[in-house]
């Protein structure tokens, strides 16, 4: 990743941080306040903190973990941009996860990098977006458009009902059944609460019932003929 160089400005790029572990917070601040053309105005723990503080701080950026106790930063990228349209969100996460990739995009958000990026490759992607330019990690964007152009052909579901289910949906369908939580499956599939949802949301519909229990009984009676290891 080249480093985008500081630019000759007046006032600094106004930042507003969103993560859940202080000590990333600090660590960040620290990081971005050392910069004399950046400026942290404002942090939150929380989505719910981000959406009550970010409005009335007007940053140019905001860096939002993706994955937070109370939401996601996906849903904050959009809410926040719904009231400030021209406001650049940076999404920073610990998992190289293709699906929240897309659900960024889809959100309007100008960057997505992983944690483990280097401090000041982090500094410059601050720069880069709050110009309007966009900064994606490279090799999960690439993975990304790999998937969209070549879908790989799905295994034959065992059961018929299964057919019209994505594999993804057939294996949070199979969490649903052992009894995980939303919170859970994301956890296991390193997915966002809210892509959950979406998940579950579409498989219901494509199984033709309305409730969670009811899905948990079709994945338990899938499974039944097949109790010697092989999955749905």
């Amino acid at each position: 990743m080249s480093e985008v160089s500081a630019p000759a400005v007046e006032s600094p790029i106004r930042v507003f941080l969103l993560d859940d572990h202080e000590v990333v917070r600090r660590g960040l601040t620290d990081l971005l306040d050392a910069e004399p053309d950046i400026e942290v105005v404002g942090e939150a723990a929380t989505a719910q903190q981000a959406l009550a503080r970010g409005p009335a701080l007007r940053p140019q950026v905001a860096v939002l973990d993706v994955r937070l106790p109370d939401g996601d930063g996906i849903t904050v990228c959009r809410e926040l941009r719904s009231s400030m349209p021209d406001l650049a969100c940076l999404m920073l996460t610990s998992f190289d996860d293709e699906e929240a990739l897309l659900d960024a995009i889809m959100a309007g958000a100008a960057g997505y990098v992983l944690k483990e990026i280097k401090g000041t490759d982090l500094v410059s992607a601050v720069r880069t977006v709050a110009t309007g330019r966009s900064m994606l990690d490279p090799a999960t964007t690439a993975r990304l458009i790999h998937s969209l152009r070549e879908p790989q052909p799905l295994a034959p579901p065992r059961d018929a009902r299964l057919s019209v289910l994505t594999e993804r949906e057939r294996a949070v369908l199979v969490l649903i059944g052992e009894g995980l939580t939303n919170r859970q499956i994301a956890e296991r599939l390193y997915l966002s609460e809210k892509t959950v949802k979406n998940h579950i949301s579409r498989l219901l519909g494509k199984l033709g019932v309305q409730r969670r229990v009811q899905a948990a009984v079709i994945a338990a009676e899938v499974q039944e003929p097949d109790r010697e290891g092989h999955g749905i």
